[in-house]
């Protein structure tokens, strides 16, 4: 491996003439010998040689000369959606519809975050601790079919699984008189930059447009019916629900009122109301046969709100009533243009903080389903930058401040019993749906995901305690609304403890990327105690005498003694040492439980290391077994999390097992379920093989698993892919580990020019990155946190000095230097 270019220098500013506009030059001065003797030490805001320079690198639609390019912000399509993974989705995190963009018979499907199956339940099976030794004794006798066997029988939850998220219903408008639209008219289209569903075609001579927006501002989604001839527009609107319920028609409001229903013994106990208010402009409404009939009005606008009776995991005493009752009455005080006006503003917020600019070819100017048929025999660059900005839409439309966090849809679901329940499954899968959030300037979008963990931290105490008799808290495989932590499915699946603690290593992302202690204060407690059940729970193991989880598995996969159960897979040991090493920081950080941070940091060092087996692959048990797997090519890659999203191997410090995690990659292959796809995209680009990487995503974003409105195909739709896949592309630009930036680490051929703007690194830092010919141009830094940074560029490194609100502007030529 080629050694780092290191060099010394002191640099002074030279300021721009503000009027010309010329380009602030830092040149080299003499000077007191710097403190960084193996490093080059650059201060001030650029590092360039002329303006005209960077200018030339720098695409038009970034420069500011031109606007947002309409191929990486748009879906669009000539047809209506035939099935509900064509429909369009549009949500405000909390409340969300799938619109399908019918022109006699408009079809929107409705979710609402906290319609779950069930109530407040405790799942612990009150034999699991009595179990718990007997299991143990077993697993260290290698008789894992038996002790399943006995882990199935007496530690499972009661009931075996969990609640189900739920669809609440569906809006329809009907146009029966309508006649065919001129099929050379028709568009459907969801704008991503402005967070706008439009349909529009022309029909009987007359020009039609609907717009649907999911406000966040006002808590409503908000339809607007519109032809360009007055007096045109009638329609029979109508609302239902597939639990049961019960419509009433108030005036102009449709009004829905139900409850959920019982699931796997647990009762149900959630009111829910879903109101929709119908605003004609001109002509008459009546009700008819239990819809509202609309007659020659210019244009209507309808808003829907809806809202369940939950509060919180072990409270349903909410007011659904009420909330969707003063929902509407706020929104109905404002047009349908503000309303929408006030939703992209909110959206922008965040959606404007990144753009990502890859090139375009005359493929992107096609239909959006055309283009993902042909995606892996076309060049289209575009496609790539339109799924990394349409990952970024879902993740701020399904988790915003006070939502529950993105579940296996999402936010989107039309089912009543989904697959897998459309839960969370924190095996992995909920994990990655939050991977793109803060490298691509989304951190708000967190913080459902760190409500839920101070959930599971309560309701995980009590499985902590009363299954294993340890001290912290807990969470298995999957969790629900109810926040459930117990093991399900089965001990194959279920009998995992790791949930929690792999939750916790986003709460240290967070703060490393933002670096806000008050936020790190709030979350240590959650970090402490997940910490404390392992330190209660390691086992030694008799062969080797390293501490070891027992019972384990590593996620989902059997092993050639006949189970998946066992002792201390290597997943575990890896979130093990990140778990114990990120809490004991945050103690030093904060000054606290200096004995317990020094305690954890010993039982780290008695955690089993990660091994290479007899083929030269990285170890995904403790045992050498990997070959000799009942599913070689198995979904999950889980021995490989100390590559990605972890650091712990890496080709730089440990280039022998980074060499066994791609040989362990290449024996697992390439094609696998949708986010099992983007995972292994990340962990080739983490490897800094871009072309391998590209290779995959074009994979992934191929019919077989990008269904034609871009959601990901597991198959059936699970949202994790698409967000795994924005990862994917933004871990392909820029790299980022303590206060070291990786800039372009896997840059595949494909990309050979384009540009990047504000995607984040670790220690509160903005990265804007132009490359030209395959190679870096211009890379500019922006930090609201003081201190230095280690860029590197391939194998060669810069120590920059930041400061809040002064960018910094490398040039490509003096890092390669």
């Amino acid at each position: 491996m080629p050694c780092a270019t290191h060099e010394t220098v002191i640099l002074t500013r030279i300021w721009p003439n503000r009027q010309s506009g010329i380009t602030p030059v830092v040149r080299p001065v003499t000077g007191q010998p710097s403190a960084f003797t193996r490093r080059r030490l650059l201060t001030g805001t650029t590092m360039l040689a002329a303006a005209a320079t960077i200018r030339s690198f720098i695409p038009s639609s970034i420069a500011g000369a031109a606007p947002r390019p309409v191929a990486v912000d748009r879906l669009w399509y000539r047809q209506p959606a035939r099935q509900w993974v064509e429909a369009l989705p549009v949500g405000n995190g909390r409340i969300g519809a799938m619109i399908f963009g019918g022109t006699a018979l408009e079809r929107l499907q409705l979710n609402e975050d906290t319609l779950w199956s069930g109530s407040p339940y405790n799942p612990v099976n009150p034999d699991a601790h009595a179990a718990l030794p007997e299991v143990r004794r077993l697993i260290t006798q290698r008789r894992f079919t038996e002790a399943q066997i006995l882990a199935d029988a007496r530690m499972m939850a009661r009931p075996l699984g969990q609640m189900a998220y739920q669809a609440l219903g569906e809006l329809s408008i009907a146009m029966p008189d309508l006649s065919s639209p001129d099929p050379d008219s028709y568009i459907r289209e969801l704008d991503l930059d402005a967070a706008l569903a439009t349909t529009s075609f022309i029909a009987d001579g007359t020009s039609w447009r609907r717009e649907v927006v999911a406000s966040p501002d006002h808590q409503v989604i908000a339809i607007r019916l519109s032809a360009d001839r007055p007096g045109q527009v009638s329609c029979l609107i109508g609302l239902r629900s597939p639990h049961d319920s019960a419509l009433t028609i108030e005036t102009d409001t449709l009004l829905l009122s139900g409850h959920n229903g019982s699931a796997l013994g647990i009762e149900g106990a959630l009111r829910f109301e879903a109101r929709a208010r119908v605003l004609p402009q001109g002509g008459t409404m009546v009700p008819k046969d239990g819809t509202l009939a609309v007659e020659g009005a210019d244009s209507i606008t309808i808003l829907i709100a809806m809202a369940t009776s939950f509060r919180r995991f072990d409270d349903v005493s909410g007011d659904p009533a009420r909330m969707t009752r003063d929902h509407i009455d706020v929104a109905s005080r404002h047009s349908f243009d503000h309303i929408a006006a006030s939703t992209a503003a909110a959206h922008r917020r965040l959606y404007r903080r990144v753009t990502l600019d890859l090139g375009e070819t005359e493929a992107a100017h096609r239909p959006t389903d055309e283009r993902i048929r042909t995606s892996e025999t076309s060049d289209d660059p575009a496609l790539v930058a339109l799924y990394f900005q349409y990952g970024r839409y879902l993740l701020i439309c399904s988790s915003r401040p006070g939502s529950q966090p993105a579940n296996l849809q999402g936010l989107w679901n039309d089912s009543i019993d989904p697959p897998w329940g459309s839960k969370y499954t924190i095996n992995i899968n909920t994990e990655m749906n939050y991977w793109p959030a803060e490298s691509t300037g989304l951190g708000e979008c967190v913080e459902p995901l760190v409500a839920m963990v101070r959930d599971l931290a309560q309701t995980g105490a009590r499985t902590a305690r009363d299954i294993y008799g340890a001290r912290g808290w807990v969470a298995h495989h999957n969790s629900d609304l109810w926040r459930a932590t117990a093991p399900v499915d089965g001990a194959a699946w279920g009998m995992w403890p790791m949930g929690g603690a792999w939750l916790c290593t986003h709460l240290w992302d967070h703060y490393d990327y933002h670096r806000d202690q008050a936020f790190l204060r709030s979350v240590y407690p959650l970090m402490r105690g997940a910490a404390l059940f392992f330190l209660d729970t390691l086992q030694e193991d008799a062969t080797s005498g390293y501490l070891v989880t027992s019972p384990s598995i590593s996620p989902e996969n059997e092993h050639p003694g006949g189970a998946s159960i066992c002792a201390g897979p290597a997943i575990d040991r890896q979130i093990l040492r990140d778990l114990f090493a990120r809490t004991a920081q945050s103690a030093t950080i904060l000054d606290e439980d200096a004995d317990l941070a020094a305690a954890m940091l010993a039982t780290r060092r008695k955690l089993a290391p990660d091994r290479i087996g007899a083929e030269g692959q990285l170890q995904e048990w403790m045992q050498d077994w990997d070959a000799a797997a009942p599913e070689p090519h198995h979904r999950h890659v889980s021995h490989l999390y100390g590559l990605y999203p972890s650091h712990q191997i890496n080709p730089d410090e440990t280039p022998e097992l980074a060499d066994a995690a791609r040989l362990s990659l290449e024996m697992r292959g390439d094609e696998s379920t949708g986010w099992a796809t983007a995972w292994r995209a990340n962990l080739w680009a983490r490897l800094r093989q871009g072309d391998h990487a590209h290779r995959i995503l074009r994979y992934l974003l191929g019919p077989e698993r990008t269904y034609p409105n871009m959601f990901d195909a597991h198959p059936p739709f699970q949202i994790d892919g698409n967000f795994g896949g924005t990862a994917a592309i933004a871990e392909m630009l820029v790299q980022s580990r303590n206060d070291e930036i990786r800039l372009l680490p896997a840059l595949p051929r494909a990309w050979p020019q384009g540009s990047v703007q504000g995607l984040r690194a670790r220690g509160s830092c903005t990265v804007d990155i132009v490359w030209q010919s395959g190679t870096l141009a211009t890379a500019t830094l922006t930090t609201r946190q003081a201190g230095t940074r280690t860029i590197w560029l391939n194998h060669h490194s810069r120590v920059v000095i930041l400061e809040p609100g002064r960018p910094v502007t490398l040039n490509g030529p003096l890092l390669r230097s």
